[in-house]
């Protein structure tokens, strides 16, 4: 298997597509929708949507009763987690896993990214999916572009100043940068509907978006002191980018890289370039199921419950198939992206501080 993070070599590509084609998925999709995973399960996400609104609830119901004290700010950590489990149900609707109806995901979606987090779904619905369909690929993965981060010596090389200084140590530096993904996400969101051309979806996010922060920032101000208010949102806003970030950062830095010339089919391209958590009851709940990202991308529309179901199908056709299937610990998961990430800020660094 090549290594992580590496891009193939015209042989090994070769060797790839001989051994792996579009028609290599046929099978296993088969076997998936005869064991009934890919079926919705419209009630249980229903039930699930409404004990997480019950646990905001009762976080809301918590900043009430402690009113304008800091104790309030304890209340931060239940906050982001139920706010990140928002998000998955969001990301879902995305992908249309929840029920049969278009509308039913986008009013699902916009409640809980628009309004309960005031960020764009149609954004983040049209940048994960473009993701989804080439996974890792830096011309055409948007998590994969050069930004703050970059993802390959190329990417890396030239790199002067702060952008230089960033990509030097941004393996150090990853985790922090997490603390503000919370409000990038707002912010990404708001600057996509703006500049795109009105229209009657941006109109309905974007009101979405000022009512949450309205009811927001209000409701904070009207429990508690302004300062207390500010605090509270920083902190929420930080532990939320740290939870969603930490959720999906294991599951592509540090994998294979296509380019241009990969003639991947898709079984290939998605297995890959994608790495799985080992799962366990904490695990998976904290991580909302994600943590199966080979079969997430295998089967995006499959109800992310079913993911772990269909784990033992998917690791033993790709062993049959010959396409390598990684599953690693949390720890040795987010190693192996630091690690990716600090050999590619390597020949920024002086000998010095290698």
């Amino acid at each position: 298997m090549p290594s992580a993070g590496t891009t193939l070599t015209p042989a090994q590509n070769q060797h790839s597509q001989k051994q792996s084609r579009g028609s290599d998925f046929a099978p296993l999709l088969r076997e998936i929708k005869e064991a009934g995973l890919l079926e919705r399960r419209t009630g249980e996400y229903f039930f699930a949507i409404a004990i997480n609104l019950l646990c905001l609830g009762a976080v809301v119901a918590g900043l009430i009763l402690l009113g304008n004290s800091w104790l309030v700010l304890l209340l931060t950590i239940p906050a982001g987690i139920f706010s990140t489990r928002a998000a998955f149900f969001g990301h879902d609707a995305g992908h249309q896993q929840i029920g049969s109806s278009r509308r039913l995901h986008d009013a699902i979606g916009r409640l809980h990214a628009n309004f309960l987090l005031g960020m764009s779904y149609g954004w983040w619905n049209d940048k994960h999916n473009k993701h989804h369909a080439n996974p890792n690929h830096t011309d055409k993965d948007p998590d994969v572009a050069a930004g703050v981060l970059v993802w390959t010596l190329e990417q890396a090389e030239g790199r002067k100043g702060l952008h230089g200084w960033l990509s030097r140590n941004q393996a150090r530096i990853f985790f922090p940068l997490l603390s503000l993904e919370g409000f990038s996400l707002k912010v990404s969101g708001i600057t996509y509907l703006l500049t795109h051309r009105p229209r009657r979806e941006s109109v309905v996010e974007l009101s979405l978006i000022v009512t949450h922060l309205a009811v927001y920032m209000g409701g904070l101000l009207l429990i508690m002191s302004p300062q207390k208010a500010l605090v509270f949102a920083v902190l929420h806003h930080m532990l939320f980018g740290i939870h969603l970030g930490s959720v999906f950062a294991p599951n592509h830095k540090g994998m294979e890289m296509p380019d241009c010339d990969s003639k991947w089919g898709h079984l290939e391209k998605q297995v890959r370039t994608s790495r799985n958590v080992n799962g366990n009851l904490v695990t998976d709940w904290m991580m909302g199921g994600l943590n199966y990202q080979i079969e997430h991308h295998l089967f995006p529309n499959m109800p992310r419950a079913n993911l772990r179901r269909a784990q033992g199908a998917v690791r033993a056709y790709c062993e049959r198939v010959g396409v390598p299937y990684l599953s690693t610990s949390i720890i040795e998961s987010y190693a192996q992206g630091l690690r990716h990430m600090h050999e590619v800020g390597r020949q920024l660094r002086s000998p010095a501080t290698s």
